[in-house]
């Protein structure tokens, strides 16, 4: 019995209030400690792995978990009274799965505490590659990075030469985007929504120019000022407004890849309509969702793609790190707000 007790730990943990409407706040999540763990697997489990979350991504994709929305199964609502979820970085402290071994680290979707018990053990990718920060696996190696690979190279079929705009561009997906278009010869513009991220786009990340989208009365004028031949690729994180005036602008044959609308996730009740769907037909226009679990088996190559980008200094990645389970309410509040600058990352424990 004394064995058993001393395997008790607290397990501080970031809960979801309510399902809500418009813009998160900071209180409609709160930190729990008065929640218990036994640091031991049941004897007779199987395909189910005890993990110490380390690091917590912040993505804007949760904000649609935070009400009742039909996602047809890509995603479930969070459970009010229950520790959000999201993506994270975390050592496997016991596994009852033989494809993972007791202190693998890593990277998958994990529970908004301090340690979790997961029995889908098929989402979680074994890192091999610690010489680089583990933050990193939330971000530019995880599903942000795979995101922005398969987005851009399987969905856009890019060229040398072509003319490319990213909008949300500084943001975890966005700054990647780009420098993978710079890379292939393409000339980039990327839009966000203050100065110091412009500035961050263009004399850190390597784009040929950006804007501030909030200093635009009229994006369609703007898109014409950067890309007065048209846009061959368009790269959406936003939709919307700024979706809208891209169907003005884009070239034939153009692709568009449907990334995120972080424009509409909070006002799912009345969300923008989209005027100038035509242009799709008129100028033969590919625009297709992505959704990043369908290009995971790509993951290798994805690797072989990036680490030496990053091991050389040919890429650049930029992390917004914030300190403690405390920090994650302000954190998704703050990140749906565009505070952020950067991959918007939450440290849990730090090894």
């Amino acid at each position: 019995m004394a064995e058993e007790v001393s395997r008790h730990v607290k397990n501080k943990q970031v809960m979801f209030k309510d399902y809500i409407t418009g813009f998160p706040e900071e209180s409609d999540m709160y930190v729990n400690t008065d929640n218990t763990l036994i640091l031991k697997l049941p004897q007779d489990s199987n395909g189910i792995l005890l993990l110490k979350n380390l690091y917590l991504a912040v993505d804007p994709y949760m904000r649609l978990l935070m009400q009742k929305f039909d996602t047809s199964g890509v995603f479930s609502p969070f459970t009010p009274n229950t520790p959000l979820r999201g993506y994270g970085v975390a050592r496997i402290l016991e596994s009852r799965d033989p494809k993972f071994e007791t202190g693998d680290l890593v990277w998958g979707t994990t529970g908004w505490e301090e340690y979790s018990v997961s029995t889908n053990t098929e989402g979680f990718f074994k890192i091999q590659h610690t010489d680089v920060p583990l933050s990193y696996y939330t971000g530019i190696l995880g599903m942000p990075g795979m995101t922005a690979y398969s987005g851009f190279f399987e969905l856009c079929s890019p060229k040398k030469g072509e003319y490319v705009f990213v909008s949300s561009a500084s943001g975890a997906v966005g700054q990647l985007v780009g420098q993978f278009a710079k890379s292939l010869g393409c000339y980039v513009v990327g839009s966000a929504g203050s100065e110091e991220k412009v500035n961050l786009l263009k004399n850190k990340l390597g784009f040929d120019e950006a804007f501030n989208y909030k200093e635009e009365p009229d994006l369609d004028v703007a898109l014409k000022r950067y890309f007065p031949e048209g846009i061959d690729i368009y790269f959406d994180n936003v939709g919307g407004k700024m979706l809208d005036a891209v169907l003005l602008n884009m070239k034939f044959l153009g692709r568009i890849a449907l990334c995120g609308m972080v424009s509409q996730y909070n006002n799912l009740e009345r969300p923008e309509g989209v005027h100038n769907l035509i242009s799709g037909i008129f100028k033969a226009l590919r625009i297709e969702g992505l959704q990043v679990y369908r290009y995971y088996h790509l993951y290798p190559k994805f690797l072989e793609y990036i680490l030496p980008l990053i091991h050389e200094g040919k890429v650049a990645y930029v992390e917004d790190i914030v300190e403690g389970l405390e920090s994650g309410s302000a954190a998704l509040a703050g990140l749906l707000r565009g505070r952020n600058v950067g991959k918007q990352v939450i440290v849990v424990a730090r090894e």
